[in-house]
C-alpha cells in the first residue's frame, strides 16, 4: 500500500511509515500492513532484521484520529491496531529503528519493542493518552516504568511531557544519536547490518533472554487494550477529540 514502503535489503527488511503529510499517523490499513510485514518477516529464513523508520520530518504522530472517530468500535482483540502489538510482541527477530521528530503514542510505545533505536537531535517522545481520555497501550504501562524508571514513566504518562533525543538517551529510551539528520536512515542501517552479520540462532536466542516475558505482555496490553475500547467510548475521550478537531483546549471540569 502507498503509506507503507517495504524493501529488502540483504537479509534485512526495511519498513517506512509513508504518510508524511500526515506526520506518519497510522490509520487502521497501516496497521495491518505493518502486522503482515511483521508476520512475513518471522517466517521468512532470509530475513535477520528489521529495520523500521518514517519519511518526512517525524516517524510517526500517533493514531490517525478521525480514522480512530470514524471506526464503529474498537475492538480490543480484533480491532487493527491491536493486532499489529501482538505481532510487535510476538516479534521474534531484531527490530531496529530510527526516529527523526516527532514519536507520539504508538510512535514512543512501538519503540519499547525494537531492540535497537537510533534517533537524531529532532526526536521528541510523547505519550499523551491521558490528555485525549485514554490509557496506556502496546503494554507501555508495564515496559516504560520498567526501562526509564517509575517516576520518569509517570512524568511522561500522567503529564504528557515531552522527552527531547538528549534525555531518551540518557533514560534508556534511545541507544545513540546520529551524528547528523541527513544520516540517520544509513547511520541506523550501518548498526542493523551489523546485527545481521552476527550468527542468526544466537542472535534470536539472545533476544529472547534478554526480552520481558512474552507471555506477561500479551496479558498487560490485552488489558490495556479493554480500558483503551471503553476509555475511547468515554465523554472524557469524547471532548479531549472534539477540542482537538475545534483546535481548542478541552474542558474537563466537568468529570469527576
Amino acid at each position: 500500500m502507498s503509506d507503507i514502503k517495504i524493501s529488502r535489503n540483504g537479509s534485512m527488511l526495511e519498513i517506512a511509515l509513508d504518510r508524511p503529510k500526515k506526520k506518519n499517523a497510522l490509520t487502521f490499513a497501516m496497521y495491518g500492513a505493518l502486522t503482515e510485514a511483521l508476520k512475513s518477516a518471522n517466517e521468512d529464513g532470509g530475513v535477520r532484521v528489521v529495520l523500521l523508520s518514517g519519511e518526512g520530518d517525524s516517524f510517526c504522530a500517533g493514531n490517525d484520529i478521525g480514522d480512530f472517530l470514524s471506526s464503529p468500535g474498537l475492538d480490543p482483540v480484533t480491532a487493527p491496531p491491536m493486532l499489529f502489538i501482538d505481532a510487535l510482541i510476538r516479534f521474534d527477530k531484531p527490530l531496529v529503528a530510527a526516529v527523526q521528530g516527532a514519536a507520539v503514542g504508538i510512535g514512543t510505545t512501538m519503540l519499547l519493542h525494537a531492540d535497537l533505536v537510533y534517533a537524531d537531535d529532532t526526536a521528541k517522545f510523547s505519550v499523551p493518552f491521558v490528555g485525549l481520555g485514554l490509557v496506556p497501550e502496546a503494554a507501555s504501562s508495564v515496559l516504560l516504568p520498567r526501562r526509564i524508571g517509575q517516576a520518569a514513566a509517570n512524568d511522561m504518562l500522567l503529564r504528557s511531557s515531552v522527552v527531547s533525543a538528549k534525555r531518551a538517551v540518557e533514560l534508556g529510551l534511545v541507544n545513540e544519536i546520529a551524528p547528523t539528520s541527513e544520516g540517520l536512515l544509513a547511520f541506523a542501517r550501518s548498526r542493523a547490518e551489523e546485527v545481521a552479520s552476527k550468527p542468526p540462532r544466537a542472535v534470536r536466542a539472545t533476544k529472547a533472554l534478554a526480552g520481558a516475558n512474552r507471555e506477561e505482555l500479551l496479558a498487560c496490553a490485552r488489558r490495556e487494550a479493554e480500558q483503551f475500547a471503553t476509555s475511547i467510548a468515554s465523554e472524557e475521550a469524547r471532548e479531549a477529540f472534539q477540542a482537538f478537531m475545534e483546535r481548542r483546549a478541552p474542558d474537563f471540569s466537568r468529570f469527576s
